[in-house]
């Protein structure tokens, strides 16, 4: 799946909803949870299930220690720790189980299809599964959050404890490594079932892409070849240009009858070549103004869809300011 992180516009998709393993892709969800559910100040004490979840990745946590629950976060984000995660959901939720009841009740709210999570890290389960589409989902969503956002585009991190123990971690998803503009994320998943996995992010000119890739041979290549698409493959459609004439308002009781009102920016909308016939605008203004009306009022807005998925949309404000006629000429006619 490719898709704009700020509308959701898939710009190319291959079985997006095929049930698939989703390995480390899981901890999104788990962060997800986390950051809405916890305080990232609290400590947490690990517990021996957290501490002897040893397959993978982990931060090597110990019975008894304490630690906050933003260190254990970032051990989740950027080293992908299964341990890590465990010690989340029993500090968060007080019972592990619970919170992956939680990642599931949050994935149904976030309009997810086919996805169900049996655990907090991605071990691979058979009732363990979500798709390509639904991840792209769940991603865009996280994205949103600027604490999970700035995790994932760190390429280090030093984890400290309170006894004062201190680890330093690197990030497993080397495209943040790599000279390919404008990369920000996300998140790499690795298991014998689910093959290579990568939830990649990328930025330019404000204007941000995920890429979903899915039990790949080559991961970090496909992930490129999906962001360059989107960057250099897909053109813009000039939707809107800032001041340009849309319509005239009637103004009542004004110095002048009506007023000019125009978009109050420009507009690029980006859509494949074969879809810019598809978009659709919608115009909401106002039937008529009273005076005074003050220059750059706004008196309504201007939507655009794709397949029902709103695009963008933009003020619509008045061109001019019109002054309200005297007294003695509001009975005159024009």
């Amino acid at each position: 799946m490719l898709i704009d992180a700020q509308t959701g516009q898939v710009y190319m998709a291959k079985n997006p909803f095929w049930p698939m393993h989703p390995a480390s892709l899981t901890k999104i969800m788990t962060a997800v949870v986390a950051l809405e559910a916890g305080s990232l100040q609290s400590i947490a004490t690990v517990s021996e299930r957290a501490a002897h979840t040893s397959d993978g990745s982990i931060i090597d946590l110990h019975p008894g220690e304490r630690i906050r629950l933003g260190e254990l976060l970032e051990a989740a984000l950027i080293m992908s720790a299964n341990d890590a995660t465990v010690a989340i959901a029993e500090h968060v939720a007080g019972n592990h189980d619970l919170f992956v009841q939680w990642m599931n009740l949050k994935a149904k709210l976030l309009g997810t299809r086919r996805t169900h999570f049996v655990n907090t890290n991605g071990y691979t389960h058979p009732n363990h599964y979500s798709t390509a589409y639904d991840l792209a989902l769940i991603t865009q969503y996280a994205l949103h959050n600027p604490r999970f956002a700035a995790l994932v585009r760190r390429r280090e991190a030093e984890i400290v404890w309170e006894g004062g123990r201190r680890e330093v971690i690197s990030n497993t998803n080397r495209l943040l490594y790599s000279d390919f503009e404008g990369i920000d994320g996300v998140k790499t998943g690795t298991t014998a079932a689910a093959g290579q996995c990568l939830i990649a992010s990328a930025t330019r000119d404000g204007r941000r892409l995920i890429a979903v890739v899915l039990n790949s041979d080559a991961r970090y290549r496909d992930a490129m070849a999906l962001l360059r698409y989107g960057f250099e493959g897909i053109r813009p459609v000039l939707g809107s240009e800032r001041g340009s004439f849309l319509t005239r308002l009637v103004v009542q009781g004004g110095e002048r009858p009506d007023v000019v009102v125009v978009p109050a920016r420009t507009v690029k909308l980006y859509v494949p070549d074969e879809k810019r016939g598809d978009i659709q605008k919608e115009v909401r203004l106002a039937w008529s103004l009273e005076a005074p009306v003050q220059a750059g009022q706004t008196v309504g807005e201007m939507i655009f869809f794709l397949e029902g998925r709103e695009l963008a949309r933009v003020p619509l404000i008045t061109a001019c300011a019109v002054d309200r006629r005297p007294w003695y000429r509001r009975s005159q006619m024009y």
